[in-house]
């Protein structure tokens, strides 16, 4: 399906899209959609007949569990709702441990890399099979921006990204600010990957700005579009003519002139870098060959039990030996180790995992940190407003000692018992204000009580 040139529809910057000219299409955050209604914006947008994509950030289909029902159907409900010709997700892992490693479960809060291996090529491929099977629409996976890389990789990206198109059939969606982040981060050249993916499995692309601080490439979303992302963008348009261009912005929203100057650059670029008429390879023909190593035949589970000998005295009838587990069930669990040990490293302060580079780790976490007090902020926003200057340094103290275990309004619901258990804030004020807050959102009672609470107390305080 060709879906031109689009932009990520953001609720703070509904009324720009919808004023933007020569927008084709949207695209939205499922989480971010309830499951039966739509904003006005998206509805007057597809009235016009503007395409709207969801895009999951949340399913974690590169983790080791097997995708969760209740998020497939709630993805597959936005699509229908949409009217939707594919969605998206992640090539990633969001959360790790529970019962397959029997140790607490951890949020990351963060999509965080696949290890590119044959072990999470078989997890992966089979979760992107059982969510295949769920939804309405075809799936479209992205790649994602890394700051850390693992050890003893397997398979470049370009190489795993092949291989999962050729098992699953699943379409891409490639960032191509992301293969700019793991350029400047992991040295991984972006040529070399889009060389070795399948290009006719494309089925749009991501352009989005970011920042380098310290000589690492922030993937923020938050600043504009910069030339090394736009020549990545024109290197794979010389490759092949992509169905569909979007401009992602998620934060520090610019006027519409500056957005509406980001996709003239974006269109610009894809002019300039078509090939001549009758130039271009026919989609799907490689740059080059590649070959992808051969993936080793599978190992015996160390965790199936060993056959016995048979044994001249045993009885005639016997209970039949417990099956071993499968090649498949063996990979998760290798996978669900390393990824809790990873999590676990970044947001619980466990040793780093060996074979990581420990001070990569450290930025790492600060950067799931310094998210978890952004989204925080945006989701409870009362927060910043009763603590002050002092919240953003209070919330990087609890999530240093605190992983994140469920969504971020439990978090922010966490955030805020911690902040009273220890005593805080100093001023009463504010300590009242954080009290009735925390009380409204984790009691029985009906919202709005706290609100009225806390109008009450200010008016008693200035009263007096």
């Amino acid at each position: 399906m060709e879906l031109g040139i689009g932009i990520g529809w953001r609720p703070e910057i509904a009324h720009e899209v919808e004023a933007l000219a020569g927008i084709d299409w949207v695209e939205a955050v499922a989480e971010n959609l309830c499951a039966d209604h739509l904003p006005d914006s998206l509805v007057r947008l597809r009235e016009r007949g503007v395409t709207v994509v969801p895009h999951g950030v949340a399913l974690g289909l590169g983790g080791a569990d097997r995708p969760d029902p209740g998020r497939l159907a709630a993805l597959a409900a936005r699509a229908e709702l949409l009217g939707a010709p594919l969605v998206t997700e992640h090539i990633a892992f969001v959360r790790a441990g529970g019962p397959l490693t029997a140790s607490p479960g951890l949020e990351a809060g963060h999509l965080l890399p696949v290890p590119r291996t044959w072990d999470a090529l078989d997890v992966l491929c089979e979760n992107v099979r059982i969510a295949q099977d769920s939804l309405p629409v075809p799936l479209a996976l992205e790649n994602i921006a890394a700051l850390i890389t693992w050890p003893d990789e397997e398979l470049t990206e370009g190489q795993f990204l092949a291989e999962l198109v050729e098992r699953t059939g699943v379409r891409l969606l490639i960032d191509v600010a992301n293969l700019h982040t793991n350029h400047v981060n992991l040295g991984q050249d972006p040529a070399k990957a889009l060389d070795e993916l399948p290009v006719e499995a494309i089925a749009y692309v991501h352009v989005a700005g970011g920042v380098e601080k310290n000589g690492v490439w922030h993937d923020t979303h938050a600043h504009p579009v910069t030339a090394p992302v736009l020549e990545v963008l024109a290197e794979l348009r010389s490759r092949v003519e992509p169905p569909g261009v979007l401009l992602e912005r998620d934060d520090a929203f610019p006027p519409a002139r500056e957005l509406a100057g980001e996709l003239d650059a974006i269109r610009a670029t894809l002019r300039k870098a078509a090939p001549p008429a009758g130039s271009q390879a026919p989609v799907g023909s490689p740059a080059r060959t590649v070959t992808v190593p051969a993936a080793p035949a599978p190992a015996p589970s160390i965790s199936a039990p060993p056959t016995p000998a048979p044994s001249v005295s045993a009885p005639t009838v016997s209970a039949p030996p417990a099956p071993a587990l499968s090649v498949s069930d063996a990979a998760r669990d290798r996978t669900a180790v390393a990824q809790t040990a990873l999590l676990s490293a970044l947001v619980a302060g466990t040793p780093a995992p060996a074979g990581f580079d420990p001070a990569r780790l450290r930025v790492q976490s600060r950067s799931l940190a310094a998210k978890r007090a952004d989204v925080v902020a945006k989701v409870a926003p009362e927060l910043p407003e009763i603590l002050g200057d002092g919240y953003r340094a209070a919330f990087l103290a609890y999530a240093g000692g605190r992983p994140m275990s469920g969504g971020y309004r439990r978090d922010a619901l966490d955030f805020a018992e911690h902040v009273l258990i220890a005593g805080g804030p100093a001023d009463p004020v504010a300590r009242r204000e954080l009290t009735y807050w925390w009380r409204d959102r984790s009691g029985s009672r009906p919202p709005g009580r706290a609100t009225r609470l806390i109008r009450a107390a200010r008016a008693a305080l200035v009263g007096r």
